[in-house]
C-alpha cells in the first residue's frame, strides 16, 4: 500500500512513518518545513520527503493519506484530498487501527515530560528482555529511532493531548487505550486550541474513561489538576508518586543524579545516571511504577534507568567549544525552562549559565505563557530571547522585568554576537526552542571556534 503522509516532519507523523514502513508500506509525505532530526531519521529510513504542500505530490493517486494536525482547511494539499475524494485519516486513528490493536499499551502523558518518561519506559522495558514497540515524539539516545514496532505485546506510546486532526478535536491520546496510563502532569498549554485549563482536564478525563479495570493509572500526589481528572470519573486502580505517594525518591545528590527508590516504605534501588533535575527524578518514579505493572522489577527498573541516556534535544550536549558548553533543549513552557535551568544549576553549582530562548510553539506565540516566561530564566546567569519581526506582542515588555540581566534579540546574528561577547570558559549555554531555531547551535559553536 501507497501511504502519503501530510506533515511528516513533525515528532508524532515522523514516528508514524517510521511504523509504516516497517509494516511493509511505501511511504512518502511532504512538509513545510523540512529540518533535523526527523528528516535525516527518515531519509535514512528510504522515505521520500518533499518540500511544501503540492496537489503534485499526491499523483498518482496514494492508497491512503494520513493528515498532520498542524494542516488545516484552505491548505491546498487538504483541499486536494477532499476534492479529488481520497481516503483520509489522522495519524492517532491510523496508529490505534494498525499498530495498537491487540497490544498491552502503555501510555505517556503530560504537559511536560512525556517524551523522556515514555523513552525511559521504553529502555527500561527493553532492558528487561520485554522487546517493546514504542512511538515517541523524539529520538531516545539508547534507541536511535523514534519508533519500532517491537516483537512482542508492548508498546509505549507519548500520549499527545494536542487535537488529532482538522477534523477530528479530541485529544490524540483518547485513540491510544492504555491499560498502563502515566499522567505525570497538567499545566494550561496549547492555547491556540484549548481556551482553558478545565478544557484540558476534560480530555484527560476522557483518556481516564479508556483505561480498563485491570489497568492502572499513575499520577503524582501532588498534581491538583490530575486529582481533579480522578475526581470526574475513576474505574481503575491507582498508584502515586512523590511527596506522600506509594513510589517517592530519597535523593542522594541534590542535582537529581543519584537516589533511591522507595515504593511503599521500602527501598527498591538506586538509580545513578546523568539526567539531573526533580523533575527527572519525577520521571523515573512514573516509569517504575509502569515497568512494575508489566512485570519488571523496581530494582531491575533501577539498574535500567542508571543506563539511561536521554533523548536528542532534552539537554542534549551539542558542544563544547574553547571551554563553553552549548547545550539544545525542547523547553517550551515557563516551567519547562525553570525546570530545566534548575536541575543545570544544581549540578555545575556557581559556573555562569546563559540561557538562549525562542518563543516558538503555539502558545508561546499566542503570548499565553507571558505571565511566567519573565520569572522562568530566575536560575540563569543572563538570558537572551529571541523576537522575530513576525512574533505579534511585546516580548521585551514582557520579559522586562525579569531577575537576570536580559536581551531581546530579532536575529540570530545578533544572539550569536551577544553569546560570543560573554561567555568564557566555562561557560553553560542552553539553547531553547521546540523547532531548529534556525540551526543557530552549530553557528554558534562555529562562532565561539
Amino acid at each position: 500500500m501507497h501511504i502519503h503522509i501530510l506533515g511528516i516532519c513533525g515528532t508524532f507523523m515522523g514516528s508514524l512513518a517510521v511504523l509504516a514502513k516497517e509494516l511493509g508500506h511505501r511511504v512518502t509525505g511532504s512538509d513545510a518545513n523540512v529540518y533535523p532530526p526527523m528528516s535525516t531519521q527518515l531519509e535514512a529510513q528510504g522515505i521520500e520527503l518533499m518540500q511544501g504542500y503540492e496537489p503534485a505530490h499526491l499523483q498518482p493517486a496514494p492508497d491512503l493519506v494520513v493528515v498532520g494536525n498542524a494542516l488545516s482547511r484552505g491548505n491546498p494539499a487538504v483541499e486536494y484530498v477532499l476534492n479529488k475524494g481520497l481516503p483520509y485519516v489522522s495519524g492517532p486513528q491510523w496508529l490505534a487501527d494498525h499498530v495498537l490493536q491487540g497490544r498491552w499499551v502503555l501510555a505517556a502523558a503530560g504537559t511536560h515530560g512525556k517524551t523522556t518518561t515514555s523513552s525511559m519506559l521504553a529502555w527500561v522495558l527493553e532492558h528487561a528482555g520485554m522487546s517493546p514497540g514504542f512511538l515517541i515524539g523524539g529520538v531516545p539516545q539508547n534507541f536511535g529511532i523514534s519508533a519500532r514496532l517491537g516483537g512482542t505485546p508492548f508498546f509505549v506510546v507519548e500520549a499527545d493531548e494536542y487535537d488529532s486532526a482538522f477534523f477530528d478535536k479530541r485529544s490524540k491520546f483518547v485513540h491510544y487505550r492504555p491499560r498502563t496510563a502515566i499522567l505525570n502532569n497538567l499545566e494550561f498549554d496549547h492555547a491556540d486550541i484549548f481556551p482553558d485549563l478545565a478544557a484540558i482536564e476534560r480530555q484527560f478525563h476522557h483518556l481516564v474513561r479508556t483505561v480498563p479495570g485491570v489497568g492502572l493509572i499513575i499520577h503524582p500526589e501532588s498534581e491538583t489538576a490530575l486529582k481533579r481528572v480522578i475526581g470526574m470519573g475513576c474505574w481503575t486502580p491507582v498508584q502515586t508518586t512523590g511527596e506522600g505517594g506509594q513510589w517517592q525518591a530519597r535523593l542522594l545528590s541534590e542535582d537529581g543524579s543519584r537516589f533511591e527508590v522507595i515504593f511503599d516504605g521500602e527501598v527498591q534501588g538506586v538509580v545513578d545516571w546523568q539526567l539531573t533535575g526533580r523533575h527527572n527524578v519525577n520521571n523515573a518514579l512514573a516509569t517504575l511504577a509502569a515497568a512494575r505493572h508489566v512485570g519488571v522489577l523496581p530494582k531491575q527498573g533501577a539498574e535500567a534507568l542508571s543506563e539511561f541516556r536521554s533523548v536528542k534535544r532534552r539537554m542534549e550536549k551539542v558542544a563544547e567549544v574553547n571551554g563553553v558548553t552549548i547545550y539544545d533543549d525542547f523547553a517550551h513552557h515557563p516551567t519547562a525552562i525553570a525546570t530545566t535551568l534548575d536541575g543545570l544549576r544544581k549540578r555545575v553549582g556557581d559556573t555562569p549559565i546563559i540561557a538562549v530562548v525562542e518563543p516558538r510553539s503555539n502558545s508561546m506565540k499566542l503570548g499565553a505563557h507571558r505571565e511566567g516566561l519573565a520569572e522562568s530564566v530566575a536560575l540563569a546567569d543572563q538570558a537572551i530571547w529571541y523576537a522575530p519581526a513576525n512574533l505579534g506582542w511585546d516580548l521585551a515588555a514582557t520579559v522586562a522585568g525579569s531577575p537576570v540581566p536580559t536581551t531581546v534579540c530579532d536575529s540570530l546574528e545578533a544572539i550569536i554576537a551577544k553569546v560570543k561577547a560573554d561567555a568564557t570558559p566555562g561557560t553553560q549555554v542552553v539553547v531553547m526552542s521546540n523547532g531548529g531555531f534556525g540551526g543557530l547551535h552549530g553557528q554558534l559553536a562555529a562562532a565561539l571556534a
